[in-house]
């Protein structure tokens, strides 16, 4: 005979979690004591058959001792498992259970606590202790949908894009639903904002825009609103990317085998400026410093008194206290901070050559 209970189930990276709604209506009903009531039936009928299932699939479930050293005040609702290397927290708060596995047998970014702490632990974890911890799971997942009349297991999102998982139009979709947004992506209605492009137009849901990728490279694709200011572009079938209005062109720009990436040049440059000086090669400093600003104009550094006391960096990226690692600005290149003035609020231009 099935128990009447309603929930959620779903895994995660290595992990098993559960959520129920019922806590809601039971504090409505009874306040305080009747939602400690339902969180007392909930480890009573939930977790306690979880425990029970480990115990036949050969886990050995216990006490957390860490926890109960630490935390007492919720150490009641937390076990340690282990099967083997294979490790695993199980947690019950409030309306939820997870259930998460873990090891350190094959764990290189991070060794420490058992590996619990390991990024994308199903695709560190070897073949075999993998293949265990699925078994668990479904073991779980499977024996708890059928003890409960109304719960029901929720697929995770495919991770990724790809063939045979999914194209970039799907993603997107899948994101347009997920945001409580109603009807069919290509008919949704842009909310009543002045979204214009970086060429002063103005964008439309479905339009098809250039964009530049991180390097630099201008690709056509075709943009759909996102929220505030961002918009989704799809750039191939299993591609897109999220940018700003700013950054669109609804207009070809042209040229388009050349790269947009006049930031990462003059980073570069700079760089080799700084190194040339800072070993007393100042004539090829002196070249370098021809290439990237007309020979004649003064160059600034802005200096902030936030941070410790620092100097932007090139392409006002970043902070240093050291001179020669510092950004090279003209004139014109500090009205986006200071404007006309040499010191405005917490910032000021100091030339370099009194610096040096």
């Amino acid at each position: 005979m099935q128990i009447q209970r309603e929930g959620n189930l779903s895994f995660g990276d290595a992990r098993l979690s559960i959520w129920e709604e019922g806590i809601s209506a039971a504090r409505e009903a009874g306040g305080v004591r009747g939602a400690d009531a339902w969180e007392k039936q909930f480890k009573r009928e939930v977790f306690k058959r979880i425990i029970q299932t480990l115990n036949r699939l050969g886990w050995t479930v216990g006490p957390n001792l860490d926890a109960e050293k630490n935390y007492k005040c919720i150490a009641h609702g937390m076990r340690w498992c282990s099967k083997g290397d294979l490790k695993a927290d199980l947690q019950v708060s409030g309306r939820s259970i997870t259930f998460e596995m873990f090891q350190n047998v094959n764990a290189p970014d991070r060794p420490d606590h058992g590996g619990r702490h390991q990024s994308n632990k199903e695709f560190h974890m070897p073949y075999v202790m993998r293949l265990e911890m699925e078994r668990t799971r479904r073991k779980i997942r499977d024996y708890l949908c059928a003890v409960f009349t109304d719960y029901k297991f929720t697929p995770a999102e495919p991770r990724g894009m790809g063939p045979g998982i999914c194209t970039a139009m799907e993603k997107i979709e899948h994101h347009h639903a997920s945001h409580r947004n109603q009807g069919r992506l290509a008919d949704f209605v842009v909310p009543q904002h002045n979204y214009k492009s970086k060429d002063g137009d103005l964008l439309q849901h479905g339009q098809k825009v250039w964009i530049c990728d991180r390097k630099g490279r201008v690709l056509p694709g075709t943009a759909y609103y996102n929220s505030g200011q961002m918009w989704l572009v799809v750039t191939s079938r299993y591609g897109y990317t999220n940018v700003a209005n700013c950054e669109i062109w609804t207009v070809n720009p042209g040229d388009l085998r050349r790269k947009r990436n006049e930031w990462v040049r003059r980073k570069r440059l700079e760089a080799l400026m700084s190194a040339a000086a800072a070993r007393m090669d100042f004539k090829k400093a002196e070249t370098l410093k021809n290439i990237l600003f007309p020979p004649q104009e003064s160059l600034y550094m802005i200096w902030t008194d936030r941070h410790g006391g620092a100097y932007f960096g090139p392409n006002y990226s970043g902070y240093t206290s050291d001179t020669t690692q510092a950004g090279k600005y003209t004139r014109a290149e500090l009205k986006p901070y200071l404007g006309d003035a040499d010191e405005k609020d917490h910032l000021r231009a100091v030339p370099v050559r009194k610096a040096a």
